[in-house]
């Protein structure tokens, strides 16, 4: 059976491409071929890793010889380790002593908008799960939008040039008020490692630069790169292009300088984590489905930023959080916030802008 087709192990998961199969969220609803398993199932029937089993017969060595094949890094030098990992590091910590008019946390409310776009970029065109995508366009985003308006908040959108060809009336809606910023999320929300080539990864990159350019009016300044997930050629593109920003990596969760090769890049890390997206809990193999939890584990994310005096990145999909049960728990999150002293609600231009500085005082 065609796995995309099926659906069982569609390619839109973030954490698929970034190690085990184990955290692979099942795209079990999406094509309607299959049913949900409790949690540790799911996590064992996602893990393809070979694993060697125990016992003394040939089997079981020939297992463990297969095994050990997969893990080419336990014969690595010290140097090579160091080598794997020196093309995107970590470098200088850039929160600053205090956000713009004393604040002590930065908020940065960030939706991509997904809607079709993986889908179509796997090649399924099946007219159910395109339909509950779609959703995102006349329903999800709308519902962002407003809640955005009555709360006056600006907001960062990641968008795949794709979701916004299928749906032209987007990027005019996210643009009205002047508030909020579209920077960039792929093509068609493509899967960057497995394309595995710098010249057509680059081409795709100028794609959604000049399609955002053109509908919004204004030259997109950030990335987030699809699925979370940078191909060995990511970051050299990026520089190139003249990004002042990303927002799809983890070494930290504050800004940070980004490091490539022990140089400093001038680009800014604004960064993500799973615990702070929305489609690990409320997506078709959601652990989690109820929203007053969810918003919950949010809350607390916040607390301990409010706290260290950092910044609170917030992932969502409009075609996720924008369903009834999901936005009134995003609105109570955003008052509970607000209700707090000292609290910069910014796009994420803003924060990079402020943190940028920093980055080029060497």
């Amino acid at each position: 059976m065609d796995d995309r087709r099926s659906g069982a192990f569609g390619t839109r998961s973030k954490m698929i491409r970034r190690g085990c199969p184990v955290w692979n969220r099942l795209n079990l609803l999406r094509a309607g071929s299959f049913c949900l398993l409790p949690g540790l199932i799911v996590a064992m029937a996602g893990c393809t890793q070979p694993v060697a089993t125990t016992g003394r017969d040939a089997t079981t060595q020939a297992a463990s010889s297969s095994a050990a094949s997969t893990q080419p890094g336990t014969k690595w030098t010290v140097d090579q380790l160091k080598q794997a990992v020196a093309p995107v590091r970590a470098g200088r910590k850039l929160t600053p002593q205090k956000w713009p008019n004393g604040a002590r946390v930065a908020v940065c409310l960030s939706f991509d908008i997904d809607n079709e776009s993986p889908t179509l970029a796997q090649g399924i065109t099946l007219p159910v799960p395109l339909s509950g995508e779609e959703y995102g366009a006349t329903v999800g985003l709308p519902r962002v939008l407003a809640l955005l308006d009555r709360e006056k908040l600006p907001a960062s959108f990641y968008l795949p040039a794709v979701s916004g060809i299928l749906a032209p009336d987007m990027v005019p809606q996210i643009m009205k008020s002047g508030r909020h910023e579209i920077g960039v999320h792929g093509w068609i929300h493509e899967d960057l490692p497995a394309l595995n080539n710098a010249a057509e990864e680059e081409r795709l990159l100028q794609q959604v630069i000049e399609y955002v350019t053109k509908a919004s009016g204004k030259r997109p300044v950030g990335n987030r790169a699809p699925s979370w997930a940078f191909s060995n050629f990511t970051m050299s593109i990026l520089r190139k292009a003249n990004f002042k920003y990303d927002s799809s990596l983890m070494a930290m969760d504050e800004p940070y300088e980004l490091m490539s090769n022990g140089q400093a890049t001038g680009i800014v890390e604004l960064p993500v984590d799973w615990i702070q997206d929305d489609e690990l809990y409320f997506g078709p193999t959601g652990t989690m489905p109820s929203a007053e939890l969810v918003f919950q584990t949010f809350r607390e994310e916040f607390d301990r930023a409010y706290q260290e005096g950092t910044m609170f990145m917030l992932t969502m999909h409009p075609h996720i959080i924008g369903h009834r049960s999901r936005i009134g728990h995003l609105e109570k999150l955003i008052t509970y916030m607000k209700s707090k002293p000292g609290v910069w609600f910014a796009t994420g231009e803003q924060i990079a802008e402020f943190v940028m500085p920093a980055a080029r005082a060497r």
